[in-house]
């Protein structure tokens, strides 16, 4: 017997083997992490204003900063760390501890501002460029300018405790990502309604990214699909987030102009160099009831215009007369107003003020609405309207159209749900397996290392997923069953064929063991062709399962296979 155990470790199959699965235990990486995952820092947030940095889309779970402590407190878990800041005041300093630095941060009140009736004198300072003469030559140059003007009485109404701005996890425990089945999330199927080269495919992958980074979503996977009638489809998975957040972001194309009579003055995207996103930049004001049990909310903020965008401005307002307000007796405004445009769509249009004439002005104030069954609905709206505008301007319209052809979204609670039942399944079949095999052969020497075999694809397979970053879902665990299926039925071909030439006296073990893999190769063969479908069938949905049951039966077929069959020679020899 110790000279079969020593002859099994020198075969270069077996010791393949046993170096693949160090190498996948290496790549899952399990650990038994305590504390919380930071998944997103909300931009603006005193947890952003504190240093906290952003996790990167491409970081290892393992290797994610985690929350350790808040004031000395363990955070063990999501509940803890709830449990800790939910009841915390406003305008108090807490240090969270992480495994890689501590960081001190301020609570801060969460104000909104609601416009009241009448107006109050205010003085702003504002630098506008204008054309100069300077030794027989004209350039520009910046003017600082102070003026007094007439702006709405305002107040500010306490709403609580400011959000912090962290979006935690309970801290994950190897470098398996998780897919969206189990940890929950918002998973948007996407057409574009016109037809999209592979250039323009990848603009509008980059655009969608970059609009839902800048709305304050993180964990996100976009990827571009077909179905086997060519139809070009997006899916975006978003971890952590609800449908409604995601929804109209993700299918209005978001094409934002700026109109003066038939001319285009700015869009979003590269006409705006600064778009004001801070509380005191960024305001709700005027509420009032606007009859039928429904109140409206208007909200305001400023942008910075390019120069060129600028210009442009000033072309398009040269040429405009000055229009006479009666009610103030002055010269006010001109003749056009600027007309905000979304998705082809006038949502406001705002009065140019007379001093703006020809100017190239590149301060603009950007104002909109919300409305709803109550004030708190209106506002709640409005911030909502203002947040989705501001994101348009910043990152600019999308190449194409989409249109949501499928919206599914799992609770984190549910999530949970599956990977326990999905765990328990997995057990039961394997367990299944283990008990056919050893009432089939009734040999240890057989069952014992079918059975050694089949977890050793698992922890290759996985390792393999933990390496290129590929998410386990419902589709890839069920890929994984199929491919531990079809690696019992190669061991028992195996086992088979060679008991079979045992009993017939046939002692060429080469030969046994190639007819064996001739079996194995056509089956594998046969699996590899049926799974190819799979991939592109169903817009993509079926990828998990198709790619995992290819990389699962290519593992057994080129690694765990050979090494099985050398194990049986040795031993049954």
């Amino acid at each position: 017997m110790n000279y079969k155990i020593k002859k099994l470790f020198k075969s270069w199959k077996i010791i393949l083997l046993i170096a693949c699965i160090l190498l996948s235990v290496a790549f899952i990486h399990p650990t038994s992490s305590e504390g919380v995952a930071i998944r997103n820092v909300i931009t603006n947030s005193s947890a952003a204003l504190a240093g906290i940095p952003q996790p990167g889309p491409a970081i290892k779970p393992v290797a994610r900063e985690r929350i350790i402590s808040i004031n000395n407190v363990p955070i063990a878990n999501t509940e803890d760390y709830y449990k800790f800041v939910s009841p915390l005041a406003p305008n108090r300093t807490i240090q969270i501890k992480t495994t890689k630095q501590l960081y001190r941060l301020t609570t801060r009140e969460n104000f909104e501002t609601v416009q009241l009736n009448g107006t109050e004198q205010k003085t702003i300072t504002e630098t506008i460029e204008k054309n100069a003469t300077i030794n027989g030559t004209i350039i520009t140059i910046n003017e600082t300018i102070t003026k007094t003007i007439a702006v709405p009485k305002t107040m500010q109404i306490s709403m609580g405790t400011e959000d912090i701005g962290l979006r935690v996890y309970d801290a994950p425990k190897t470098n398996i990502r998780k897919g969206l089945d189990l940890q929950g999330g918002t998973r948007v199927l996407l057409q574009p309604e016109a037809k999209l080269n592979s250039n323009d495919i990848g603009i509008l992958i980059d655009n969608m990214k970059e609009r839902l980074n800048v709305y304050g979503l993180s964990d996100i996977v976009i990827r571009d699909a077909a179905d086997l009638l060519d139809n070009q489809y997006i899916i975006v998975e978003i971890a952590g987030a609800s449908e409604e957040e995601i929804k109209d972001l993700l299918a209005k194309q978001g094409k934002f102009e700026a109109k003066i009579g038939n001319s285009t003055v700015f869009r979003g995207g590269r006409d705006i160099t600064y778009v004001a996103r801070s509380a005191t930049e960024a305001r709700v004001e005027n509420c009032n009831s606007i009859g039928g049990g429904q109140y409206a909310c208007r909200f305001s903020f400023g942008i910075t215009l390019s120069q060129e965008a600028a210009q442009r401005q000033a072309d398009a307002t040269r040429d405009l007369e000055v229009v006479y307000d009666t009610s103030s007796g002055r010269n006010d405004y001109l003749s056009k107003k600027l007309e905000l445009h979304l998705d082809d769509v006038k949502v406001d249009e705002l009065n140019i003020g007379s001093d703006l004439k020809g100017q190239a002005v590149t301060q603009i104030s950007i104002s909109g609405s919300g409305s709803g069954a109550s004030q708190q609905e209106a506002i709640a709206n409005s911030l909502g309207s203002m947040k989705r505008l501001q994101t348009i301007l910043i990152t600019g319209s999308l190449p194409v159209k989409l249109k949501i052809v499928k919206t599914d979204a799992i609770s984190p609670a549910l999530g949970e749900e599956f990977v326990n039942n999905a765990i328990l399944m997995s057990l039961l079949a394997i367990a299944a397996v283990a008990i056919v095999v050893g009432i089939r052969y009734r040999k240890l020497t057989i069952a014992i290392p079918i059975l050694i075999t089949m977890l050793s694809e698992v922890i290759i397979l996985l390792g393999v997923a933990a390496l290129i970053g590929w998410n386990i879902d419902l589709a890839a665990i069920a890929g994984i069953l199929v491919a531990i299926g079809t690696g019992v039925d190669d061991q028992i071909v195996i086992t088979d064929e060679t008991l079979k030439g045992q009993t017939a006296n046939v002692y060429n073990w080469k030969e046994k063991v190639k007819r064996a893999f001739l079996i194995i190769m056509l089956a594998y063969t046969t699996v590899v062709v049926a799974m190819i479908p799979l991939i592109f069938a169903g817009a993509g949905l079926l990828k998990g399962f198709a790619i995992t049951t290819i990389i699962g039966v290519t593992i057994g077929v080129f690694i765990t296979r050979p090494a099985y069959s050398d194990f049986i020679e040795v031993m049954m020899k």
